[in-house]
């Protein structure tokens, strides 16, 4: 947004394991920003760090996580190293997040329309009856039939997606600016996943909400965000519009990501039938290789990438990406 400080911003964050012996870094060098009702994509396999990332801009990160270093802005505003105090205001309130699993972050003894009621009595005041009569209100926000009866509802009266419409009630209870979703759509089916993601959607951009859209699915990346970043052993690899991604693939992890989608009608990418896999596994965070992290499954790794970490190669309106043989 020209002249208008992006609404967040993520500048060189490094997250590390730390115990009495050894320091592993699990995070390293990921910078990217957000823009005032910009949803952004963070994708990459399980372990990469998408998460990890997530819970370092809200302050949950727990011993032995630890960020080493590394600036993370919010409205111009420095959050790391912010008094929890400080943090209690902002999480819920400005920043709001939903979490994979709905029946393990909703609390299964007390009914879900005094969950929601909460954030309206303690991040504005309301008073417990002011705040119920809202709560039939969000419920009714996102859809949920009834929502004078289902107030009184338990968690484990509900089916998945309906847990899931709960936890987005929750986290729009207060109009955030920024909401962090962390693969919203894990473990519902695809009819139920349509609903859900079409469902923020609207929500958000009524609302003018940022999201910041975690999934290790690019289908669900590719309805959702304007720019996407690849993560790849707590690197950030690639940074690029969607449609840029879609269309030509920079880095060779983006590119064994796209080439192992399946297309219906198609022969894949390259007149394949077969989808095409990344050889290799994903490295342990205790024994990184040396130089490019994705350099021992990479059909382009040379004699550089074995020892040499690549810098930032600009894309110009595109973006960058983190490869010597880019392209």
């Amino acid at each position: 947004m020209s002249g208008t400080r992006a609404l967040l911003e993520v500048q060189d964050l490094q997250i590390d394991i730390v115990s009495a012996k050894h320091r592993h870094n699990v995070v390293e060098n990921v910078s990217f920003t957000i823009d005032h009702g910009e949803t952004f994509g963070l994708v990459g396999e399980s372990g990469c760090g998408k998460s990890i990332t997530a819970l370092a801009m809200i302050g949950l990160l727990r011993s032995p996580l630890v960020i080493s270093s590394g600036s993370i802005r919010f409205r111009d505003r420095e959050l790391r190293g912010l008094p929890e105090r400080e943090l209690r205001k902002l999480r819920g309130n400005r920043i709001a997040m939903i979490f994979q699993e709905p029946m393990t972050a909703l609390n299964p003894v007390s009914p879900v329309g005094r969950q929601i009621a909460e954030m309206f009595v303690l991040h504005q005041g309301a008073t417990w009856h002011e705040a119920e009569r809202k709560a039939v209100e969000a419920l009714a926000s996102v859809q949920v039939p009834a929502p004078e009866q289902r107030v009184k509802s338990y968690p484990h009266e509900m089916s998945g997606g309906m847990r899931q419409r709960i936890m987005i009630a929750i986290a729009l209870a207060c109009k955030p600016d920024l909401l962090i979703a962390d693969e919203p759509t894990t473990a519902l089916d695809v009819t139920v996943q349509a609903e859900i993601l079409k469902l923020m959607k609207e929500l958000c951009s009524a609302r003018g909400t940022a999201v910041l859209m975690i999934s290790h699915d690019l289908g669900v990346i590719a309805k959702m965000c304007r720019n996407v970043g690849i993560m790849y052993a707590g690197h950030l690899v690639e940074q690029r519009p969607v449609e840029a991604i879609f269309r030509s693939p920079s880095h060779p992890y983006t590119n064994g990501l796209l080439n192992s989608l399946p297309r219906l009608g198609s022969r894949g990418i390259h007149g394949r039938k077969r989808l095409q896999e990344i050889t290799g596994v994903v490295p342990s965070i205790s024994a990184f290789p040396a130089g490019c992290r994705f350099q021992p499954r990479c059909e382009r790794a040379s004699a550089l990438c074995a020892t040499t970490q690549p810098d930032q190669a600009d894309l110009g309106d595109e973006g960058y990406v983190r490869c010597f043989h880019h392209g």
